[in-house]
């Protein structure tokens, strides 16, 4: 009796485990957006789903790197995205899974997601966009000076143009989409020009352009809006003169809008929770997880519909502004030509 006891013992414990081991939902997320305000969004889908997020933090390029090395073992169930083109590069490289989802499909316009598959499916989707405006000296300059991307070139800016290295994913992106819209000849003339206009060789990030045009160090600079959000509803005195002394405008608003970069969301080629990662991108579109991107982050978000109370987003665009729409792939696949003309004209 003791004998057959402890056996039905260790059978009901070893049921109580498997039990409790498909009780525990589990999605390993590989994710390239380092914002502590997200943490709210993980927390709130793992309180409606039970499903507990396992994250990786790293950039795009280390992300992709890591898939690539990982294979068919990757634990990988969702990847997220900083840069359209990375997005395309993984699609094209076959890392994620193209899946079907009529939520998806429903709220995110469709020059904001893969072009589907023969069977409907979409390899990535856009969550959110960040508008790459240009921010100016008050003092200095007109709006008008300024309110196309191609007046960066411009000889009456010598000395003026404060920028972040061309080699960085957002810089690809928006010359990507320019040689989109101009051709090479032509986008490559520009690049030169900008060159010829800075103020300094390209360093630092986003926010230190604005801050050298603050500082007069430079009198336009080119930054991601999200940047310039965080000042404008920053609580400290320093960044608050910062946004004094310099006005921002959202280039070529009479041709072709402004330039938008997409960070998205996709499920990984080998996922092993795949219904679990379809659930949470879809509940990234929901109108909640949309609203937080633009107010947790600063983010415009792309859900159809969508509206947000974020006032420095709201004071900067005027509340709506045109954006550009082009083919993703199209700005991914000019990248290699892009970083060839950045050679040439010394573009670091």
């Amino acid at each position: 009796m003791h004998r057959l006891s402890r056996l039905l013992l260790a059978l009901t414990t070893a049921c109580i485990g498997m039990g409790a081991m498909a009780q525990d939902k589990v999605l390993n997320l590989y994710s390239a957006r380092h914002y502590p305000t997200d943490e709210a969004l993980y927390s709130d889908f793992t309180k409606a789903t039970g499903i507990r997020i396992q994250r990786v933090d790293a950039d795009d390029a280390g992300i992709l790197a890591r898939l690539r090395a990982e294979g068919a073992a990757s634990p990988a169930d969702v990847i997220l995205l900083v840069d359209a083109a990375r997005l395309w590069r993984a699609e094209s490289e076959g890392l994620f899974l193209p899946v079907k989802s009529k939520l998806l499909d429903g709220a995110i316009p469709a020059h904001l997601r893969a072009k589907p598959d023969a069977t409907g499916a979409s390899a990535w989707f856009g969550l959110s966009t960040r508008a790459r405006v240009v921010v100016y000296d008050k003092l200095k300059w007109a709006k008008t000076d300024v309110d196309a991307y191609e007046k960066l070139a411009d000889p009456k800016l010598k000395g003026q143009l404060c920028i972040r290295s061309g080699s960085h994913p957002y810089n690809l992106s928006l010359f990507g989409a320019m040689t989109e819209h101009l051709g090479e000849a032509k986008t490559e003339a520009w690049l030169k020009g900008m060159v010829e206009n800075m103020a300094r060789s390209p360093k630092g990030g986003d926010t230190d352009q604005i801050k050298a045009v603050a500082s007069g160090e430079c009198g336009v600079a080119v930054t991601n809006t999200y940047y310039l959000a965080r000042l404008m509803r920053s609580t400290q005195a320093a960044d608050r003169a910062v946004v004094e002394k310099i006005g921002v405008v959202f280039p070529n608003q009479s041709s072709w809008g402004t330039h938008v970069n997409i960070a998205g969301g996709a499920v990984a080629r080998n996922a092993k929770h795949v219904e679990s990662a379809v659930q949470f991108l879809e509940y990234l579109a929901s109108p909640a997880a949309q609203n937080h991107f633009a107010n947790g982050n600063n983010e415009w978000p792309v859900a159809k519909g969508v509206s947000f109370d974020n006032p420095a987003l709201k004071a900067m665009s005027g509340g709506a502004f045109k954006s550009e729409i082009l083919p993703i792939s199209a700005v991914g696949q000019n990248q290699v030509k892009v970083q060839q003309m950045l050679d040439r004209v010394g573009f670091k």
